[in-house]
């Protein structure tokens, strides 16, 4: 019996989705239809644009929704389109039951949906493989926010990064190798050894406020408060807090703003300074997940 090809419908995206298609559409295996991306000058060797309600539904293996999913009603807003359409719990029933469904994030929605329609929902961002990818563009646009928003180098700046998970430990060894002084805080005794073993000073994140009368620059990837009153109160007026914790981020913003401090909530950072890696990482990722289903 012969293969056929998977057939992929991208549900609207952003400028990474762009690249995410080129590199989909480098395989022999993929048939990629296209919603929402009319606006589009360019055009996809290998991909077809078609309007949502021109989709057979019943011959999909895949769909990917844009980075942010849906709203809570399963609305999806396209960048390239004016055309909005909603992605129903009706429509979802209508896709067979070996049908992917890729997100970047997912709401309560789409996982009820997907559940009630006893589909497979894969949410990318919470994926560790995505994770470790994208923890290099979010470095690199992390240093440039530091580079933009501060008066001194980093080199000899005193910089703490709380959380030693994947995106906190390449901020924190990108940082030591630009010649920072870096201090890691973090509830787990194992990473604050992990942080003494690299080199830098480890420090349990109970003590966070006694560190940060001399800190330069402040950054933060855990998505919890631990940025709070206490924690801004000693710092300098010209230093820099960068939260990179998915919303509402682990900063007292308000506090920050009373002190006159700077504090920068800087999320999707690999989709703002590197979004043609992002998508060359996405649909690199989606091609192994789709290849693992066979």
């Amino acid at each position: 019996m012969m293969e056929t090809n998977k057939q992929i419908a991208v549900l609207g995206g952003d400028a990474r989705y762009l690249e995410m298609i080129n590199t989909l559409t480098q395989f022999n295996d993929i048939d990629i239809h296209l919603v929402g991306f009319d606006q589009l000058n360019q055009g996809f060797t290998g991909a077809k644009q078609v309007d949502i309600d021109d989709l057979d539904q019943s011959n999909l293996d895949a769909i990917i929704l844009p980075i942010p999913g849906t709203d809570d009603k399963g609305l999806v807003d396209p960048v390239f389109s004016d055309k909005k359409f909603t992605i129903s719990r009706d429509w979802l029933e209508g896709l067979p039951s070996h049908c992917i469904v890729f997100s970047g994030i997912a709401n309560q929605y789409l996982i009820n949906s997907t559940k009630d329609t006893g589909l497979k929902l894969i949410p990318l961002m919470n994926r560790n493989d995505v994770a470790i990818y994208n923890s290099i563009p979010t470095v690199e646009g992390t240093i440039m926010i530091a580079i933009q928003n501060t008066d001194f180098t980093i080199h000899s700046s005193n910089v703490i990064v709380l959380g030693l998970g994947r995106v906190g430990l390449s901020t924190a060894r990108a940082f030591s190798a630009l010649g920072a002084n870096v201090f890691v805080g973090s509830r787990s005794k194992e990473d604050v050894a992990r942080a003494t073993e690299m080199g830098l000073t480890g420090f349990h994140m109970e003590e966070l406020s006694a560190y940060t009368s001399n800190c330069d620059i402040l950054i933060n990837t855990v998505p919890a408060l631990v940025v709070t009153e206490d924690v801004i109160k000693p710092m300098k007026a010209n230093a820099l807090i960068i939260d990179l914790a998915s919303k509402p981020g682990g900063t007292d913003f308000d506090y920050a703003k009373q002190r006159g401090i700077k504090a920068l909530h800087s999320l999707g950072l690999p989709g703002i300074v590197a979004p043609k890696t992002a998508g060359e990482i996405l649909g690199t990722v989606i091609k192994q997940i789709l290849s693992e289903e066979n």
